[in-house]
């Protein structure tokens, strides 16, 4: 997942903005500006993600920051590891560090999380997928994290792919008509994924068979979801296989070794827990 510096450097700004207000750090104002060096250190175990966004946070404020990174992106942390030690202008380094730590601290504990979903899928061909429930002003950033601890990221917004949802098919009608519909006003190459929550919805599916790319089984019972697989394979053939709804770490292990092709959770990112990383100057 690529995306724009500009658009990074925006997000990072409007973050920064957000401490420094309009009078700018009035505690780190009477320094004078010398150069001071800091490190950064774990204080428990987890998988690092954000530190290319906890350094671009400083740079930001003073570009002749300098960086040693110790431990890379993805990688695993113990307590106690020095993670990078930096180098630069103190008031730059103090009115940065919240800011910075915060990015680090949430986009970590995102990654970490992520990691226990993907281990129990290690070995099969079913990616686990993010979703669209992220914080908003923080949606490239908590999936750029879920991408680090091996994830793969779904649609990033309602622009990139087309997903038919419950709502959309009670407000266009039915199935057919939001797939017939829709297929007309999007370009070729834009997938479109419809959510099915029962029977009588994955059936009318078939009418429209060679327009959908994606099913998703919503909420589907474990042993409904067998079934359903072995219709969907005979009758839509081409069609990718998604499961979502009440996924936990151990229903995970039960579809483990089903034939779908996709598991999406809002769990890698709305059940992650912030991890203790801080910053100390030498």
């Amino acid at each position: 997942m690529q995306f724009s510096k500009i658009i990074i450097e925006d997000y990072i700004l409007s973050f920064l903005r957000e401490d420094i207000g309009f009078t700018g750090d009035i505690t780190s104002s009477s320094l004078q500006g010398k150069q001071i060096k800091a490190y950064i250190e774990a204080k428990e175990d987890f998988i690092l993600a954000g530190s290319p966004f906890f350094q671009k946070t400083f740079e930001i404020l003073d570009e002749n920051f300098k960086f040693i990174w110790k431990k890379r992106e993805g990688d695993h942390i113990a307590k106690g590891d020095i993670i990078a030690y930096i180098e630069g202008n103190e008031k730059a380094l103090l009115t940065g560090e919240r800011t910075a730590l915060n990015l680090l601290q949430h986009l970590s504990g995102i990654a970490t999380n992520t990691r226990k979903y993907v281990e129990i899928l290690r070995g099969t061909n079913i990616k686990i997928l993010d979703t669209r429930k992220t914080t908003p002003g923080l949606r490239y950033f908590e999936k750029y994290a879920t991408k680090v601890g091996g994830a793969y990221n779904h649609r990033m917004g309602l622009y990139d792919a087309v997903m038919i949802k419950d709502n959309h098919i009670k407000t266009y009608g039915s199935i057919e008509t939001a797939v017939l519909k829709i297929s007309k006003n999007i370009p070729i190459t834009m997938l479109i994924e419809v959510e099915i929550e029962n029977w009588q919805q994955l059936e009318e599916a078939i009418k429209v068979k060679k327009l959908i790319n994606i099913i998703m089984l919503d909420n589907w019972s474990l042993q409904e979801i067998d079934r359903a697989i072995t219709f969907i394979r005979k009758n839509l053939s081409h069609v990718k296989i998604e499961v979502s709804g009440g996924i936990t770490l151990e229903i995970l292990k039960e579809l483990r070794n089903k034939d779908i092709d996709y598991i999406s959770t809002s769990k890698l990112i709305t059940e992650a827990k912030w991890v203790d990383i801080g910053m100390e100057v030498e």
